[in-house]
């Protein structure tokens, strides 16, 4: 090989490695966290607009549990806060997803949607808001072995909603984020026909 092959297919392995390199960046955006004069943080209790009786005592009691425990901000009553969290559990899917050959409930899947919103109450106005954020867990019929009641998944829920709730909080934007509402705009062109 004369010098400039080699120097044509070193050039080449280096840009090789420097594609490969690109591939491996991971797009990560600037967390969105509270400012910092937010220290203390009152929980409106949750508003349930299902059809099932008192879903939100159970959430709200989680997630003050969730927060006091964690202990980055002081929990305090809405008249000493500095921001505000509320939110309203918008739906309760509970459906069997699985049956035997008899069509007998093997398996379900609960889903609890809430919407949430994080007010700063000295500016007087909504820092954010997830209008479909979701609990979800698929579990065995009570039935069988390692299966579970209904109420025992809710309580899973309200684990799993006050752990991801915390973290939307603190962690702020990308920590945790509801499911996109999947929409029309209401003068989006139509398909063209033919």
């Amino acid at each position: 090989m004369n010098k400039i092959t080699k120097t044509a297919l070193s050039l080449l392995a280096l840009f090789a490695i420097g594609c490969a390199s690109d591939q491996d960046v991971i797009y990560k955006p600037q967390a969105h966290i509270l400012p910092s004069h937010i220290r203390r943080l009152a929980i409106r209790p949750f508003q349930n607009t299902t059809q099932q009786f008192a879903l939100e005592d159970k959430l709200t009691l989680k997630v003050n549990n969730r927060f006091l425990t964690d202990g980055t901000y002081k929990i305090t009553s809405e008249k000493d806060a500095d921001g505000i969290l509320t939110g309203t559990i918008s739906r309760y899917i509970h459906l069997p997803v699985a049956y035997d050959s008899n069509l007998v409930a093997m398996q379900y899947k609960l889903d609890v949607v809430v919407h949430l919103q994080f007010i700063d109450k000295a500016a007087n106005q909504v820092l954010w808001q997830e209008p479909n954020f979701v609990g979800s867990i698929a579990y065995p019929a009570a039935t069988l072995p390692g299966g579970m009641t209904e109420e025992q998944s809710r309580e899973l829920i309200w684990e799993q909603l006050s752990e991801k709730i915390l973290r939307r909080t603190i962690q702020g934007f990308g920590s945790e984020t509801g499911e996109s509402e999947r929409r029309i705009a209401p003068n989006a062109p139509s398909e063209p026909t033919q």
